[in-house]
């Protein structure tokens, strides 16, 4: 058995025992913390091995990238897939989305009580850092934020390169589940701001319909 094997079985038994102990509310942002040591670990193997790793061996997703927003100190893994299984351990990119190395939109969605707390205090200009599979890192800068009810908003994938972060809001609403959603658009560091003429969203029928593995109760 590997040393990777070996320290995420390790790792998980005494998460588990934590969690066991703690338990009530805090068991979300405890497993949301602890599992991204065993995503940094899975995703240095990938860029090592240029393979996808799973970050434990019975784990039905692996790291497709990393998030970094210097100026709000956040580094996360991002898992492949947006379900509500993955966005319980990192943020997790949409199916059916862009990937770094395509043109069109990327979207990446994540909890509003975890790893995507953050999202409201990102500002116009803010940095984000995406790091791909190859180790190259894409720079984008946020050009606006905006609040969306997700059953009369359609969000666009066939666009020009852009990355979209996509949670629910409120931020500190006490029950989950409800249709509002919190987004931020970033443009690639080096590129001009979208053409007015180019929609970024259309109201109308169904929206962040959930596809293939994905589920926007973020």
């Amino acid at each position: 058995m590997s040393w990777h094997r070996l320290r995420a079985i390790a790792l998980w038994t005494l998460l588990s025992g934590a969690l066991w102990q703690i338990g009530g509310a805090a068991y979300i942002h405890v497993k949301a913390v602890l599992a991204q040591t065993l995503l940094r670990d899975a995703w240095a193997q990938t860029l090592r091995d240029a393979r996808p790793v799973k970050p434990w061996p019975w784990a039905d997703t692996w790291p497709v990238a990393r998030l970094r927003v210097p100026r709000h100190a956040q580094d996360l893994i991002v898992l492949a897939g947006a379900s509500g299984r993955t966005l319980a351990f990192a943020p997790g990119h949409l199916h059916g989305s862009a990937t770094l190395e395509q043109s069109g939109r990327t979207v990446i969605a994540g909890h509003r009580d975890t790893h995507f707390a953050f999202l409201h205090r990102l500002q116009r200009g803010d940095e984000l850092m995406l790091q791909d599979h190859a180790g190259v890192t894409h720079r984008f800068r946020v050009s606006e934020t905006r609040i969306v009810d997700s059953l009369a908003t359609r969000l666009l994938l066939d666009s020009a390169k852009q990355l979209v972060l996509v949670t629910c809001y409120p931020f500190a609403a006490i029950n989950a589940g409800g249709p509002l959603r919190f987004l931020v658009f970033a443009e690639p560091f080096a590129g001009s701001a979208p053409a007015q003429n180019s929609p970024q969203l259309e109201h109308g029928e169904a929206v962040f319909r959930p596809v293939a593995g994905n589920d926007f109760r973020a």
